[in-house]
């Protein structure tokens, strides 16, 4: 068997934990009826996994079994709530506000609506990766219908204060959207609490099968109205029409409940890898920590290297460790990172990043491995740079 990389590539996907395979393999063969077909065994069988799922995965974030909407992922349901929400509300306002570092799964849609007529408000962040409550506050207008806020952002991990934009978006009468595909399971989420009227979630970040997400959308104070973007058979309260894929969503509800049940010794542990990473990796110098230092993922570092390429550095690790610049979405693209220059760094400080998602099956002993090549290949790279000169790597 040939030898793989260390897989430190969590916020692109993660591995399924073989204990929410073992829950899914039987809604493929032995219970493989359609949770719709309500006149036979079969169907009652797939409709009560279905049933189980939905309360499990509402009780994970507060809310009520009927309030969430099975998508086939995170981009989807980012869709279905920006434009939903836009189509729904189109009378009211065509005034939307985002951040500048959400995922391209928030930003193209609301690109299109801006192509639509629809003004979107970009806001922009703080060098540290957080936006500024005032600059929200002030955003908001009497035609704003929608404020998109991610949870946790998917490069360089930082987390946004929702609860207090709930509160500001709550007392303007304003719904507030949040991407938190890299936030399930990872932090306490509670849609009640934090004023959240609509939520993307998906489960394969969160060590569950891909091809399956959810959105939330509140029922009560306010209801929310959302236009479907997919017609045909009335699924999920009319909100998203498909024949339910059983076998996803069971997995999906048994990682969040298993991530949940984890969830306090897993940060614990992974800020532990995180740390122990970032303090081999500083002994090189001129290396710079992007981001949030504290209010962020427990497993990610996301770091910029002066006098060294991203993608010389991504290479030269690729056969001990299995990393990536940015976004997965976006990877295959010659760009620098429209989350790093938004922190305000240059271009070429942008080029210079790499990003490590540490996961639950990274070991110390891995963590040192991988350090220790990056260390030895940051510094033959300087060596290598004309700029730096001999020994300008220490």
């Amino acid at each position: 068997m040939s030898h793989r990389p260390i897989y430190l590539d969590n916020h692109a996907t993660t591995p399924m934990d073989e204990r929410v395979l073992t829950a899914m393999l039987p809604y493929f063969t032995e219970y493989f009826g359609n949770p719709a077909s309500i006149s036979h065994a079969y169907g009652w069988e797939a409709e009560a996994a279905v049933k189980q799922a939905r309360n499990t995965l509402a009780d994970a974030i507060h809310a009520t079994p009927e309030e969430i909407v099975f998508t086939s992922g995170a981009t989807e349901a980012n869709n279905l709530a920006i434009k939903g929400v836009a189509e729904a509300y189109f009378n009211k306002g065509r005034h939307i506000i985002t951040v500048q570092t959400e995922h391209s799964a928030v930003l193209d849609p609301c690109r299109y609506l801006q192509n639509l007529g629809f003004e979107i408000t970009f806001l922009p962040v703080q060098p540290d990766g957080l936006i500024d409550l005032t600059e929200l506050e002030k955003a908001i207008r009497p035609d704003t219908i929608l404020v998109s806020v991610m949870a946790a952002n998917n490069e360089i991990g930082v987390l946004q204060p929702l609860a207090e934009i709930g509160t500001i978006c709550h007392e303007n009468k304003v719904l507030f959207h949040t991407d938190a595909a890299q936030a399930i399971g990872k932090i306490p989420l509670d849609v009640q609490a934090m004023n959240i009227d609509l939520m993307s979630l998906t489960a394969h970040k969160v060590y569950g099968p891909k091809g399956i997400g959810v959105l939330y959308v509140r029922r009560r104070n306010p209801r929310v109205k959302v236009a479907p973007q997919i017609q045909g058979g009335g699924h999920e309260r009319g909100m998203r029409s498909g024949t339910l894929y059983t076998p996803q969503i069971v997995g999906f509800a048994k990682a969040v409940a298993l991530a949940l049940e984890e969830l306090e010794s897993e940060s614990e542990r992974l800020l532990d890898l995180r740390s122990h990473l970032w303090t081999t990796l500083s002994q090189v110098g001129r290396i710079y920590f992007n981001g949030h230092p504290t209010q962020r993922l427990s497993g990610n570092l996301n770091i910029s290297v002066e006098g060294v390429d991203g993608a010389a550095l991504i290479l030269g690790l690729q056969s001990v460790a299995a990393v990536s610049s940015g976004s997965a979405c976006s990877s295959a693209t010659v760009a620098p990172s429209h989350v790093l220059l938004a922190l305000g760094h240059s271009e070429s400080l942008a080029y210079a990043s790499i990003r490590f998602g540490i996961g639950r099956f990274n070991t110390i002993e891995e963590i040192d491995k991988v350090g220790k090549q990056a260390i030895a290949t940051i510094q033959s790279l300087r060596l290598g740079n004309r700029e730096w000169g001999v020994g300008s790597g220490e």
